[in-house]
Protein backbone atom coordinates (compact mmCIF):
# COMPACT_ATOMS: atom_id res chain seq x y z
CA UNK A 1 0.00 0.00 0.00
CA UNK A 2 1.41 3.24 -0.92
CA UNK A 3 1.90 6.17 0.91
CA UNK A 4 -1.14 9.24 1.77
CA UNK A 5 -0.74 12.01 -1.22
CA UNK A 6 -1.16 15.59 0.61
CA UNK A 7 -3.80 15.97 -2.02
CA UNK A 8 -6.25 13.13 -1.89
CA UNK A 9 -6.65 14.50 1.96
CA UNK A 10 -9.51 16.53 2.96
CA UNK A 11 -9.45 20.35 3.43
CA UNK A 12 -11.28 21.79 5.91
CA UNK A 13 -11.93 25.29 7.17
CA UNK A 14 -13.37 27.15 9.78
CA UNK A 15 -16.62 26.39 8.75
CA UNK A 16 -16.22 22.51 9.71
CA UNK A 17 -14.44 22.90 12.24
CA UNK A 18 -16.82 25.06 14.77
CA UNK A 19 -19.12 22.17 14.40
CA UNK A 20 -16.82 19.44 15.53
CA UNK A 21 -17.46 17.75 18.98
CA UNK A 22 -13.66 17.17 20.94
CA UNK A 23 -10.39 19.41 20.73
CA UNK A 24 -9.00 19.66 17.16
CA UNK A 25 -6.38 22.30 15.74
CA UNK A 26 -6.63 22.68 11.83
CA UNK A 27 -3.68 23.46 10.20
CA UNK A 28 -3.46 24.41 6.42
CA UNK A 29 -6.87 22.68 6.06
CA UNK A 30 -5.77 19.50 7.94
CA UNK A 31 -7.02 18.09 11.34
CA UNK A 32 -5.07 17.11 14.25
CA UNK A 33 -6.80 15.66 17.10
CA UNK A 34 -5.65 16.97 20.47
CA UNK A 35 -6.21 14.20 22.38
CA UNK A 36 -5.49 12.45 24.50
CA UNK A 37 -6.28 15.19 27.28
CA UNK A 38 -3.18 17.06 28.89
CA UNK A 39 -1.62 15.33 32.14
CA UNK A 40 -1.87 16.74 35.68
CA UNK A 41 1.86 18.26 34.84
CA UNK A 42 1.25 19.49 31.88
CA UNK A 43 -2.18 21.78 32.95
CA UNK A 44 0.05 22.47 36.44
CA UNK A 45 2.58 23.96 34.42
CA UNK A 46 0.81 25.83 32.35
CA UNK A 47 -1.45 27.20 35.10
CA UNK A 48 2.15 28.53 36.57
CA UNK A 49 2.91 30.25 33.51
CA UNK A 50 -0.42 31.55 33.54
CA UNK A 51 0.02 33.02 36.83
CA UNK A 52 3.42 34.41 35.89
CA UNK A 53 2.51 36.30 32.68
CA UNK A 54 -0.78 37.66 34.71
CA UNK A 55 1.11 39.08 37.58
CA UNK A 56 4.04 40.21 35.25
CA UNK A 57 1.48 42.00 32.82
CA UNK A 58 -0.81 43.40 35.76
CA UNK A 59 0.55 47.24 34.95
CA UNK A 60 -0.54 46.87 30.95
CA UNK A 61 -3.64 47.31 29.88
CA UNK A 62 -3.47 46.66 26.17
CA UNK A 63 -1.84 43.23 26.65
CA UNK A 64 -3.35 39.78 28.26
CA UNK A 65 -2.43 36.34 29.00
CA UNK A 66 -4.45 34.02 27.66
CA UNK A 67 -5.02 29.83 28.59
CA UNK A 68 -5.70 28.04 25.29
CA UNK A 69 -8.04 29.66 23.35
CA UNK A 70 -7.93 29.54 19.42
CA UNK A 71 -6.49 31.75 17.67
CA UNK A 72 -8.28 31.65 14.56
CA UNK A 73 -5.55 32.28 11.85
CA UNK A 74 -6.61 31.96 8.61
CA UNK A 75 -10.29 30.64 6.87
CA UNK A 76 -8.17 26.83 6.98
CA UNK A 77 -5.71 27.56 10.24
CA UNK A 78 -7.07 27.46 13.55
CA UNK A 79 -4.46 26.47 16.63
CA UNK A 80 -5.15 26.48 20.53
CA UNK A 81 -2.10 27.20 22.16
CA UNK A 82 -1.24 26.10 25.89
CA UNK A 83 -0.72 29.94 26.61
CA UNK A 84 -0.25 33.25 24.50
CA UNK A 85 -0.03 36.82 25.35
CA UNK A 86 -2.24 38.87 23.23
CA UNK A 87 -1.98 42.79 22.67
CA UNK A 88 -4.70 44.50 21.80
CA UNK A 89 -7.01 41.79 21.29
CA UNK A 90 -11.21 42.91 22.06
CA UNK A 91 -11.39 41.00 25.37
CA UNK A 92 -15.02 40.02 24.78
CA UNK A 93 -13.84 38.38 21.62
CA UNK A 94 -14.61 34.09 21.62
CA UNK A 95 -11.30 33.48 20.25
CA UNK A 96 -7.92 35.25 19.18
CA UNK A 97 -7.99 37.01 16.00
CA UNK A 98 -4.42 39.21 16.66
CA UNK A 99 -1.34 37.35 16.30
CA UNK A 100 -0.04 36.74 19.53
CA UNK A 101 2.98 38.28 20.73
CA UNK A 102 4.12 35.00 23.08
CA UNK A 103 2.84 31.99 22.43
CA UNK A 104 3.65 29.12 25.11
CA UNK A 105 3.39 25.17 24.23
CA UNK A 106 4.10 22.53 26.67
CA UNK A 107 5.42 19.75 25.18
CA UNK A 108 3.94 15.56 25.14
CA UNK A 109 5.14 12.93 23.62
CA UNK A 110 1.71 13.25 21.75
CA UNK A 111 2.46 17.14 20.01
CA UNK A 112 6.14 17.43 20.31
CA UNK A 113 6.76 17.33 16.50
CA UNK A 114 3.73 19.07 15.69
CA UNK A 115 5.07 21.51 18.06
CA UNK A 116 8.68 21.52 17.07
CA UNK A 117 7.76 21.35 13.58
CA UNK A 118 4.36 22.50 12.09
CA UNK A 119 3.48 24.89 14.68
CA UNK A 120 7.08 26.72 14.90
CA UNK A 121 6.72 27.26 11.34
CA UNK A 122 3.24 28.78 11.44
CA UNK A 123 3.83 30.85 13.96
CA UNK A 124 7.21 31.94 12.11
CA UNK A 125 5.19 32.57 9.45
CA UNK A 126 2.67 34.19 11.15
CA UNK A 127 4.57 36.70 13.22
CA UNK A 128 4.43 35.52 16.77
CA UNK A 129 7.40 37.68 18.32
CA UNK A 130 8.53 34.87 20.80
CA UNK A 131 7.71 31.25 20.89
CA UNK A 132 8.46 29.05 23.93
CA UNK A 133 8.83 25.29 24.01
CA UNK A 134 8.26 23.99 27.85
CA UNK A 135 9.76 20.33 28.57
CA UNK A 136 8.10 19.23 31.47
CA UNK A 137 9.82 15.98 31.63
CA UNK A 138 13.73 17.42 31.84
CA UNK A 139 12.42 21.24 33.06
CA UNK A 140 13.88 22.80 29.99
CA UNK A 141 12.89 25.57 28.17
CA UNK A 142 13.57 26.42 24.45
CA UNK A 143 13.62 30.19 23.78
CA UNK A 144 12.85 31.49 20.09
CA UNK A 145 12.60 34.88 19.27
CA UNK A 146 11.79 36.26 15.42
CA UNK A 147 14.19 38.32 13.73
CA UNK A 148 14.05 39.32 10.29
CA UNK A 149 11.21 36.93 9.54
CA UNK A 150 13.24 33.33 11.17
CA UNK A 151 13.50 32.28 14.70
CA UNK A 152 16.40 32.24 16.40
CA UNK A 153 16.81 30.56 19.67
CA UNK A 154 17.88 32.73 22.76
CA UNK A 155 20.35 31.74 25.09
CA UNK A 156 17.37 32.50 28.47
CA UNK A 157 18.44 32.48 32.00
CA UNK A 158 16.26 32.15 34.65
CA UNK A 159 14.38 35.30 34.51
CA UNK A 160 13.94 36.90 30.84
CA UNK A 161 12.53 40.17 29.65
CA UNK A 162 9.96 40.40 27.17
CA UNK A 163 9.96 43.82 24.85
CA UNK A 164 6.47 43.94 23.62
CA UNK A 165 4.53 46.11 20.94
CA UNK A 166 2.99 47.63 24.10
CA UNK A 167 5.14 47.23 27.19
CA UNK A 168 8.32 45.36 28.81
CA UNK A 169 7.98 42.94 31.36
CA UNK A 170 10.19 40.58 33.05
CA UNK A 171 9.46 36.80 33.55
CA UNK A 172 10.60 34.20 36.23
CA UNK A 173 10.91 30.69 34.18
CA UNK A 174 12.20 29.40 37.38
CA UNK A 175 8.57 29.64 38.80
CA UNK A 176 6.80 27.75 36.25
CA UNK A 177 7.93 24.14 36.86
CA UNK A 178 7.30 24.54 41.00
Amino acid sequence: MGAVKLENLPHYEYEDYAQWDGDWELIDGIAYSMSPSPVMEHQNISANISYELKNSLKNCNKCQSVLALDWVVSEDTVVCPDNMVVCNQDKKSQFITKTPEIIFEILSPSTMKKDRTTKYNLFQENGVKYYILVEPKIQNIELFILENGSYSKVKSSEIFTFNLTTCSFKLNFGNIFD
